[in-house]
């Protein structure tokens, strides 16, 4: 949003420069760049009260003396009688239409519309729009300009789940999909609610008649329509991050007042609907709350100044949060307000008092679930809840980041799966993988959110020398869990590799359940106490192939193997990825032990070559031969 700093200073009693208006923006919060005469906003979405001239002066007036006073008509106008309906109350709870008739078009502006434009290098439209634009930039609230007379019949605000084309003012024909929130004249939409307006009903620059609609409509149901239709627009903008309801009539007047100091009005009608009043947010007046918060001591005197500039009035011990604040609904937002203003740096060091939290019942079964897996080689997977599933229950994302993942999870189980092909496509001989995560489905007509354990296994069971031979399946699994946990719950299944792109024949074997009704006394298992050293690091999964050998020594008594053992396994070489035992003998006869070891070679950086893994199954070579009692079979 462009905002230009000749507009905010005029109303500033100081004078600052434009640095010094910066310097205090940043401050309260809002980034911004300077081009200028203009200050290039990139606020957060919570501060849509922000988004205009008026908006920014209110948060500017705890460092300065702002005047926020503009003409606005302020006469009684006569009821509009207008045919008009809103089957979409839940969406749009507050609007008002005023209509109006002037003698005729002005050919000039004053200086402070002109400047609008000149400054913020915008291209003029038509009168009555021209007017609507500006006073959205000066108040943050958009208007919509119907011309009254392409009015021929009932205006409908309703939400329409048909495919329609439909004829933007811009000129631009794109075709409603899904359901949206649209007005409509005999059936036929005249404006996409709070996006952009139609072209058949659009000023021209000979209107004379105009019908202004003044709406409050609730944020989800604007989000991500303009991106859905290519359509940029800054009432979609502004109404996606909230508009104040109670500033129909303060902005309705002002519209009257901008039109009158430019041409004659012959005639004028107003009506406001409100069909459910926003309910006013009431705080408590807490000082020694925001201290502890902050780890800061202030007066509750300085508390209320503080909130006082911000526009909050306080009555009765209450902090009464003002209608365009929808962001403030707690102590903790009103510690962020007081943090903004004394200023973050400002804030001195403070040790904060630990708050030990409550362990729900969940969580506890979620960290017994998660301890007995990782104790069994399991590893955590955590997916995005997004995916390309299309079924009756999934719900779909208007504003996908991933066009390939526009619906919400109804299962863990396919992502699982992509994840246990994508490890074994880079060799990995021994995948065990779960996740404990929530899954989304639309049923009866509303969300509903439950919490899911999957598990998925496939290859050998282990890298021991017991499980090397050993292979994952039905079995392994049924078996893992069958003391520890209900059969009926974990019911193991196999997975066709079918559509997974895998020519891997091994079996899939796993299950998905909800762990919701799970109760503490079912999981019998307590999660073995480990030393914090024993917990794998993270280490970069790498694409490029790899290499294995194998080393196999004679070994004459068990000292000696204690002692190979103790040097192989602690033998460190960052070609080295893996390192295990894979084939263990004990001869009760002649007491002689045959053990061979398996060295993975991977790189994350280059294709390893033969003679670097020569190198190193020489070095190792090199130093166990000198091991008494150690002999490697073959070797000349």
């Amino acid at each position: 949003m462009k905002i230009s700093y000749s507009h905010l200073v005029s109303k500033i009693k100081e004078n600052p420069s434009i640095e010094m208006i910066s310097q205090s923006l940043f401050q309260l919060g809002h980034e911004h760049e300077i081009d200028g005469d203009i200050l290039n906003m990139e606020l957060t979405p919570n501060r849509g009260d922000c988004l205009s001239v008026n908006g920014l002066l209110r948060d500017l007036s705890v460092f300065y003396t702002v005047n926020l006073k503009e003409n606005i008509y302020s006469e009684k106008i006569d009821k509009l009688q207008l045919d008009f309906e809103n089957l979409s109350q839940n969406i749009c709870p507050k609007i008002s239409f005023l209509k109006m008739e002037i003698d005729k078009v002005p050919k000039e502006y004053n200086q402070y519309l002109n400047d609008y434009f000149m400054k913020l290098n915008l291209n003029k439209n038509n009168f009555f729009t021209d007017v609507s634009n500006y006073l959205s930039y000066e108040t943050g609230q958009p208007t919509h300009c119907y011309d009254a007379t392409k009015i021929n019949g009932k205006l409908v605000l309703q939400e329409l789940g048909i495919n329609q084309e439909f004829h933007t003012l811009l000129d631009k024909k794109i075709t409603l999909s899904d359901k949206n929130s649209v007005f409509s004249i005999n059936d036929e939409v005249v404006n996409l609610a709070g996006v952009v307006g139609g072209k058949s009903t659009a000023c021209t620059l000979e209107t004379k008649t105009v019908l202004v609609e003044c709406a409050f409509f609730e944020p989800e149901a604007i989000i991500g329509k303009s991106l859905k239709y290519d359509i940029q627009s800054e009432a979609s903008h502004k109404f996606e991050r909230f508009v104040d309801p109670e500033s129909q009539d303060y902005v309705i007047r002002r519209f009257i007042n901008i039109v009158s100091e430019h041409t004659n009005i012959k005639d004028m009608s107003f009506i406001s609907y409100e069909y459910k009043k926003k309910q006013a947010i009431k705080i408590p007046v807490n000082v020694d709350k925001i201290n502890q918060i902050l780890g800061i001591d202030i007066t509750e005197d300085q508390y209320v100044n503080y909130l006082y500039k911000l526009g909050f009035i306080i009555n009765d011990n209450l902090i009464n949060v003002p209608s365009y604040r929808s962001d403030i609904t707690s102590q903790n937002d009103l510690s962020e307000e007081v943090a903004r203003i004394i200023g973050y740096d400002n804030i001195s060091k403070h040790k904060l008092p630990l708050v030990k939290g409550k362990t729900s019942n969940t969580d506890s079964i979620e960290n017994k679930l998660r301890f007995f897996l990782i104790d069994h080689g399991f590893y955590e997977v955590i997916n995005f809840p997004f995916s390309n599933e299309k079924c009756i229950d999934s719900i779909k994302i208007d504003n996908p980041l991933d066009s390939s993942k526009e619906h919400m999870r109804t299962n863990l189980i396919n992502s699982l799966l992509e994840n246990l092909v994508f490890n074994e496509r880079r060799q990995k001989d021994s995948i065990k993988l779960f996740e404990i995560s929530d899954v989304y489905t639309f049923k009866n007509n509303k969300i509903e959110k439950k919490r899911n354990l999957a598990i998925v296994a496939s290859g050998r069971v282990g890298h021991n020398h017991i499980d090397f031979a050993k292979k994952i399946n039905k079995k392994y699994l049924t078996n893992l869990f069958k003391d520890a946990l209900p059969s009926e719950d974990f019911a193991i299944k196999i997975y066709n590799r079918e559509g997974l792109n895998s020519k891997i024949k091994n079996e899939i074997a796993g299950c998905e359940i909800d762990i919701e009704n799970f109760s503490t006394e079912v999981l019998n298992y307590k999660e073995e106490t480990r030393p914090p050293s024993s917990f794998k690091k993270f280490s970069q999964i790498s694409d490029l192939p790899f290499s294995s050998r194998d080393l196999s020594f004679s070994i004459k008594d068990f000292s000696s193997r204690q002692n190979l053992e103790k040097y192989i396994l602690g033998y460190e070489n960052e070609l080295i990825k893996e390192k295990f035992i894979f084939d263990y003998f004990y001869n009760e006869n002649s007491a002689e032990i045959k053990i061979g070891f398996r060295f993975i070679f991977q790189s994350v950086n280059s294709t390893i070559t033969e003679t670097q893994v020569n190198n190193v199954m020489n070095d190792i070579i090199r130093h166990t031969e000198i091991i008494k009692g150690v002999t490697i079979p073959g070797l000349n």
